[in-house]
């Protein structure tokens, strides 16, 4: 299920910001990633990190984010395509296998170990954490956003649960 929210939520997030003037979408302001395609390409490379890991190979990235972005069409679509292998990823583990524990090293340094049960929430969290920065730079173009919260998913979006 949440990773069924976090592609709903992306979904209206990036029409949203799709919606906007491109030059609103990539207006420098002051905030972590400095406009709201970088924000959105940050959360893209966590989650291709964590992918990653959970696959058990290397990930490439040397930092949390890249220096400079991909045009907004071509980043919603690699989005895309990674939260659908989320959410398919998801539906096919057993109770035994998201208890999985997996080691792995962080970008800035140490080692780290967290189950796939937990990184996935930690993919699901830390878009939501940034979906909101990006809120925030929306409000700041004068556009109201619309309602990502799981409350929200919840009450519009028909739930299947194996």
């Amino acid at each position: 299920m949440l990773t069924r929210y976090k592609a709903w939520a992306n979904e209206l997030v990036f029409s949203m910001v799709m919606g906007l003037p491109y030059e609103e979408a990539v207006r420098q302001r002051t905030t972590r990633f400095g406009n709201m395609v970088h924000t959105l390409n940050h959360v893209y490379v966590i989650d291709s990190v964590f992918q990653a890991h959970i696959q058990g190979r290397k990930h490439g990235y040397t930092a949390r984010n890249t220096s400079d972005h991909p045009p907004l069409d071509e980043l919603w679509d690699v989005v895309r395509a990674l939260d659908e292998w989320y959410v398919g990823f998801a539906n096919g583990m057993s109770p035994e296998d998201l208890d999985r524990s997996i080691h792995f090293n962080f970008i800035g340094g140490g080692e780290g170990v967290m189950t796939c049960n937990e990184m996935i929430l930690h993919v699901v969290n830390h878009g939501t954490y940034h979906r909101g920065f990006v809120g925030d730079m929306m409000y700041q173009a004068g556009v109201t956003p619309l309602a990502t919260d799981l409350p929200v998913f919840l009450r519009d979006v028909p739930q299947e649960f194996d």
